[in-house]
């Protein structure tokens, strides 16, 4: 299992992150604080500098330069949508801006710790205010008007004045309140709802302590670094130990804080959110409730007062309200209720099933095996237990039953597969080669250990296809990047994550840091950072390389290239490409539910791109309908292709697919049956790709000559 991020949270452990606000509600919330960092924050500071200047990967100088990015990664970390400082403030913080880099190695934290009390006091402001605009009467808002609300602010100005800011929470307030009309909640009810909301976060606005302070800060630090170095603190360190001891139960989903959302980034494979079929990466929980009692309202909550709610006793049942990635606002959210279980090693092992297909009046037998995750049972391989369970022994294990079934050809599916150990991830791709490299690893100080395959037995030395998309990734990329690089088997789908680095553990005297330390490189030089594993045949992109993916994350470290190992390629399948990705193009514009994708990326794509919100309550009613007219034709023509019974509203269509969903039981034999038509629809076009290459007018690669040992990386 890999580190896990200070924003991100597994929630079969319910491990805790940090966002500024928490749960606890006050009518009334106590001034602010000045808060002073300890001694034991000073002396962590220091020692982390000291780490990541011998440690990190690129040993970046502490220097004015990266002062200035702390600087402004640090406001962006308070204030990202840039709605509670003034730009008299940014002014003032501008003589900190390289100083910083001095107030590290120092160990003094003060500049860092004023600038926090500032937006401290800026907070209790902004909530102050709305609180008292909710006081007068939402009745008195006018939505008459053809005002607008800006949603994307990264880079707006710093409001000048307070009336400025009293103008853009005023906007805000507006937007959410008709959103929430739009959702058919009246306005008494609205009122109570985010009086609660904004009471709420004033109240913790002012409780946060020196500690969270310090993390904050100490993760501006890190992550100037790059996105994967962090600084994790007592707490967060204890809660990423249960979290390994896998005591607590969830729902096991990867989270993190975003704004005032507590956002999905990752589902766990085999947990009780990823067999839900309901939820995907940046769908966003606005309440949680648990079984039958009333939703609790947690926009704007501590991402650790989230986990709370969310985690619970095994087989025990939780309801999330759900905001998913494509809604444009509030009002668009739906219900998915979780029964929490813990995540079993049985249930993340690789499986198999036959794909039947029929070309030109044959029949084939096409083999599928989903792989999860890399795992290995180390517990029982270090006990001597004989009968591990692995990866490459599991699907060792299913190769041959599908041999005894005599399919033509192999797709391993990849897709949403984290990574997990590198070692089965080298031994994996031995099953499909006879010996050879399988992967580069450059350290911090320059030296590459090459890694690879010495057996020279092979598994399956048939047609095979993998499958990858965007959150295929790290051991995945390795794997899907040595199979495309020996030409051994084709890579369809979509670019995978681009996580090329690997990370460790570092205790301090208060907390621990997360960095850095290594690079993967593909056995042809080119490293796996940041541009992934491009497919050689590509099916629509579900995860848009903008949202989610190493390229997605600031201060990534570039994609670059090293030495090739030596290796001996198979032919490939260089000359037969440009034919076998027209018949896939062709198959794909003719298949319903290929279609209905990429209208619904198309639409999508249009939606980000209109980040202005009408506060026009006709206007939005009328957009919204406009919208759902649009999803629902899209759906609809889904449905007419395949002979479906056609529905009435959007809504009708997001219910019927959820039901459809939710009805399937979990131990249902066949596991087509589990998966979205659209979902299945990629693994029948892959077994159509496979079938492609092993028709007459195209075989399959075979070797050009006996493979060689494993050599040594040039």
């Amino acid at each position: 299992m890999a580190v896990i991020s200070r924003k991100h949270v597994i929630w079969s452990a319910a491990f805790g992150g940090l966002v500024f606000f928490s749960a606890v509600f006050a009518k009334q919330a106590a001034a602010p604080t000045q808060l002073e960092p300890s001694k034991e924050e000073v002396k962590a500071a220091r020692s982390s500098v000291l780490m990541l200047k011998h440690l990190h990967y690129e040993h970046k100088k502490l220097n004015d330069a990266l002062s200035n990015l702390i600087f402004t990664r640090y406001l962006k970390d308070l204030d990202g949508s840039r709605s509670y400082f003034l730009a008299s403030d940014i002014k003032e913080f501008e003589a900190y801006r390289l100083l910083l880099d001095d107030d590290l190695t120092k160990g003094e934290l003060d500049h860092a710790f004023l600038i926090y009390s500032r937006f401290q006091q800026r907070g209790t402001e902004r909530l102050n205010h709305v609180l008292r605009e909710l006081s007068q009467g939402i009745e008195n808002l006018d939505f008459s008007k053809n005002l607008s609300l800006e949603t994307k602010r990264e880079d707006a100005p710093w409001a000048k004045s307070t009336e400025e800011l009293d103008d853009l929470w005023h906007r805000r307030l507006m937007s959410t309140v008709l959103s929430l009309r739009l959702s058919g909640k009246d306005d008494a009810a609205i009122t109570k709802m985010l009086t609660k909301r904004y009471q709420t976060q004033l109240n913790n606005m002012n409780r946060n302590k020196a500690d969270d302070v310090f993390q904050i800060f100490m993760n501006s630090f890190a992550e100037s670094y790059d996105p994967h170095t962090e600084y994790f603190s007592p707490r967060t360190s204890e809660n990423f130990n249960i979290n390994m001891s896998l005591s607590l139960e969830g729902i096991g989903a990867v989270l993190q804080g975003e704004d005032e959302y507590t956002k999905i980034v990752r589902l766990v494979p085999a947990g009780p959110a990823e067999k839900s079929k309901q939820l995907k990466p940046g769908d966003r929980i606005v309440a949680v409730a648990q079984a039958n009692e009333d939703f609790v309202d947690v926009i704007g909550w501590r991402i650790d007062e989230v986990v709370d709610l969310i985690r619970g006793p095994k087989d025990s049942i939780v309801r999330l309200q759900i905001l998913p990635a494509s809604a444009v606002d509030e009002h668009q959210t739906k219900v998915v209720t979780i029964t929490r279980k813990t995540i079993k090693l049985e249930e993340q092992a690789a499986k198999k099933r036959i794909i039947e297909l029929t070309r030109n009046n044959k029949p084939y037998k096409i083999g599928v095996i989903a792989l999860p995750t890399f795992y290995a049972d180390f517990a029982a391989m270090q006990a001597g237990d004989p009968y591990y369970r692995s990866t490459t022994r599991d699907v060792s294990r299913l190769i041959n039953e599908l041999k005894t079934e005599k399919v033509d050809g192999l797709v391993l599916d990849l897709r949403n597969n984290g990574g997990g150990s590198l070692s089965e991830a080298n031994s994996l791709v031995g099953l499909f080669i006879e010996t050879g490299p399988t992967v580069q690893v450059k350290n911090a100080n320059g030296e590459v250990e090459l890694l690879g395959d010495s057996d020279s037995s092979v598994a399956y030395s048939g047609p095979l296809i993998v499958m990858v998309n965007r959150l295929s990734a790290s051991a995945a990329e390795i794997f899907a990047g040595a199979i495309q690089d020996y030409g051994r088997g084709l890579i369809v789908g979509s670019t995978s994550f681009g996580k090329g680095t690997v990370q460790s553990l570092r205790d301090l005297n208060h907390g621990q840091l997360k960095l850095t330390e290594a690079k993967f490189y593909r056995i042809s030089g080119a490293s796996t950072q940041h541009k992934g594993v491009e497919a050689d045949i590509t099916f629509p992109n579900v995860f848009q390389g903008a949202d989610i993916g190493e390229s997605a994350l600031e201060n990534a470290l570039p994609w670059d290239t090293i030495d090739s190992a030596r290796y001996l390629p198979y032919n490939g399948f260089s000359h037969q490409l440009p034919a076998l990705r027209i018949k896939s193009q062709q198959r794909q514009g003719n298949d319903p539910d290929f279609r209905y994708l990429n209208e619904q990326i198309a639409l999508a794509e249009t939606l980000k791109k209109d980040t202005a919100i009408s506060l026009n309550e006709a206007k939005r009613r009328k957009e919204q309908d406009e919208l759902d007219a649009k999803r629902l034709a899209i759906e609809n023509e889904r449905r007419t292709a395949k002979g479906q019974a056609l529905l009435k509203t959007w809504r009708e269509a997001e219910a019927a697919n959820d039901e459809e969903n939710a009805a399937v039981p979990e131990e249902f034999a066949e596991p087509s049956k589990k998966e979205k038509p659209e979902d299945e629809a990629f693994v029948t076009e892959a077994a159509q790709i496979l079938l492609d290459t092993i028709l007459p007018d195209a075989k399959i690669a075979k070797k050009e000559t006996a493979s060689k040992p494993v050599a040594a990386a040039k």
